[in-house]
């Protein structure tokens, strides 16, 4: 009796010929599991094309709201953007993807998970050290690392074998896409002297062609969460939807990124991400509001390391748990509407309020009402450079560099 194999099946390329590829080099009947996460928007010709290139069984998760909540609600509380530009659209959906993958492989008595991952890239680290650390029994098989086909072979291999796929030589983009943003690769994008062509887009109309006049939106906010769009209240799945519509109408949300990826090598991405880019300003935004100082500055660090979790695969690990304890913590007094303005691919906070506010009007204030003591400052000033004074009597004053201090470069004692 052949093994089964559970197969996270995209439907593109990669995906589509491994189905006949492992099905012969490993003797195996392949169940093909495709998760909804805000990507597909015709599932059942994904799973025709699944059965007609071989699958036993082509199955579909709808996981969008556990994606939501799960993942992309954790990680806007984090503030978790990799290096600075990349929200982690596809890195957030892969721990989710693998969780059920192994579901899955575990109801069906499969001996093995399968992906569509290259050995360059970093979904497959993703998958494989999560499928590890969830049914560490289930083998792991990755075709792409393995069959050593170039891209054009692969869509010949496709043509041999009379396999459906949704990509040709003359459109040899590959793309990843989810509620939380899109990802574009390969051709004319390798070389990151090229401009990006406008045909890659589909999520965000070009700034240049964006409407004329500035849209304003409403963002409510309930401990660190979104729930409410221009007063409305919505659930996440809703709001990530329309808020995606409405930026990308826009053009919000361009990303053209060179990435470091965990293998090591650096390569060009680029992303749109309208409603991640509009709900993290506006989340940041708040926090600004109604964190304190030290609370702000520590928690950018806590968010660059939840970022790098995320990137990095270590989703199912202590440390993450241990960061979004400290996550979670931090939102709980995250409440409140930020307004933001919409306009030529820029999303520009421009309003903010909350019940938890730290800005106190009649400290800030230089009108009529300013309760701040202005006299104190003497007295603060003093103490507070104190040690600078001290310092320069004894290490700066009288030295041959001058009396600031100042060296140039190379200068020493």
């Amino acid at each position: 009796m052949p093994e089964r194999i559970v197969l996270a099946y995209s439907g593109g390329l990669d995906t589509s010929i491994a189905i006949k590829w492992i099905a012969e080099k490993y003797n195996a009947e392949i169940i093909c599991l495709t998760v909804d996460v805000g990507n597909e928007k015709d599932l059942a010709s994904v799973q025709k094309r699944a059965l007609q290139a071989g699958a036993k069984k082509a199955l579909v998760s709808d996981a969008k709201e556990l994606f939501v909540k799960y993942f992309i609600f954790p990680a806007l509380q984090a503030d978790a953007i990799y290096e600075g530009q990349y929200p982690l659209a596809t890195a957030l959906s892969r721990p989710l993807m693998a969780k059920l993958l192994v579901d899955v492989a575990l109801q069906e008595g499969a001996t093995a998970v399968a992906h569509g991952c290259t050995g360059k890239g970093n979904d497959q680290v993703r998958l494989d050290v999560s499928v590890g650390a969830l049914a560490p029994q289930l083998k792991v098989i990755a075709p792409a690392r393995e069959w050593g086909m170039t891209r054009e072979e692969e869509i010949e291999y496709a043509k041999r074998h009379n396999i459906p796929i949704p990509v040709t030589v003359a459109n040899p983009y590959s793309t990843d896409e989810n509620l939380w943003g899109r990802a574009i690769e390969c051709g004319v994008l390798e070389d990151p002297w090229n401009e990006p062509p406008e045909e890659i887009y589909t999520l965000t109309k070009s700034p240049a062609k964006a409407p004329d006049e500035a849209t304003y939106v409403e963002i409510g906010f309930a401990r660190g969460l979104p729930v409410s769009l221009n007063g409305r209240q919505l659930d996440g799945t809703a709001l990530i939807r329309e808020l995606n519509e409405l930026a990308g109408e826009h053009g919000v949300g361009r990303i053209d990124h060179i990435e470091n990826r965990l293998v090591g090598i650096k390569s060009r991405e680029v992303y749109e991400a309208p409603a991640a880019t509009v709900l993290l300003a506006a989340h940041r935004a708040l926090e600004a509001l109604v964190l304190s100082k030290d609370q702000v500055r520590f928690k950018e660090t806590v968010a660059q390391e939840y970022a790098d979790i995320i990137y990095n695969g270590l989703w199912f690990t202590s440390l993450h748990q241990d960061l979004a304890a400290y996550v979670h913590s931090t939102q709980r007094h995250v409440t409140g509407d930020v307004r933001v303005k919409l306009f030529k691919g820029n999303c520009t906070v421009v309003g903010r309020k909350s019940p938890k506010s730290l800005y106190n009007l009649s400290l800030a204030t230089y009108d009529k009402g300013d309760v701040f003591d202005q006299s104190a400052a003497v007295g603060f000033i003093g103490i507070w450079g104190l040690p600078v004074r001290v310092q320069a009597q004894a290490q700066l004053l009288g030295q041959p560099e001058g009396p600031l201090g100042i060296t140039g470069p190379g200068a020493g004692g």
